[in-house]
């Protein structure tokens, strides 16, 4: 379907990155709890505009270029390791009352989000190695695939914020017709 290898399989691939917990996914909650539903939607925009970004540059080319040199791959991988090695590092020696490990702040939301999203080496290997599977040489064509890519995974990543964030009664009526619709 428009040059995907196999459409579904990217879909369910795409759904099973999304439902792996990491840091991501702890930005937008973070995000929902401080900003309620303007704090949610601005995070997980931000993811959206990451992974587009990644995704585009991986169109680009800048996958092959990684691939060819692979100790600027190990640079980018090891940066965003080195990131969340940190961040789990806090929360394990976090104690009760202590500050929040994702210092998460109003107005700046979408744009920790973003970076959060730039620096995740799931995220990363996701569009640099595994992303490009998915493409049909045989069957490409051109920027509508990758179009029908980009959209796929923004709106999947939009309904899975909107099913996976905090609990019903931490969000405000606004988002019952929204997860009415994603969730059927």
């Amino acid at each position: 379907m428009f040059g995907v290898a196999d459409y579904w399989a990217f879909v369910i691939a795409v759904i099973v990155f999304l439902a792996i917990p990491g840091v991501g996914n702890l930005a937008i909650i973070t995000s929902t709890t401080k900003g309620r539903i303007v704090g949610g939607l601005a995070a997980t925009l931000g993811v959206i505009v990451g992974d587009q970004i990644l995704m585009w540059l991986a169109v680009a080319g800048v996958a092959a270029v990684l691939t060819a040199n692979p100790a600027v791959f190990g640079v980018v991988q090891y940066a965003g390791a080195s990131y969340l090695a940190y961040l789990g590092v806090r929360m394990i020696l976090a104690k009760p009352g202590d500050a929040p490990v994702l210092q998460m702040q109003p107005r700046r939301f979408f744009q920790q989000a973003m970076l959060i999203t730039l620096l995740n080496p799931k995220a990363i290997v996701f569009y640099m190695a595994f992303f490009p599977l998915f493409v049909d040489p045989a069957r490409h064509q051109g920027l509508l695939t990758f179009g029908v890519m980009a959209l796929t995974i923004a709106v999947l990543t939009f309904l899975y914020c909107v099913v996976s964030s905090p609990s019903r009664t931490s969000r405000p009526a606004v988002c019952a017709p929204a997860r009415a619709w994603a969730c059927g």
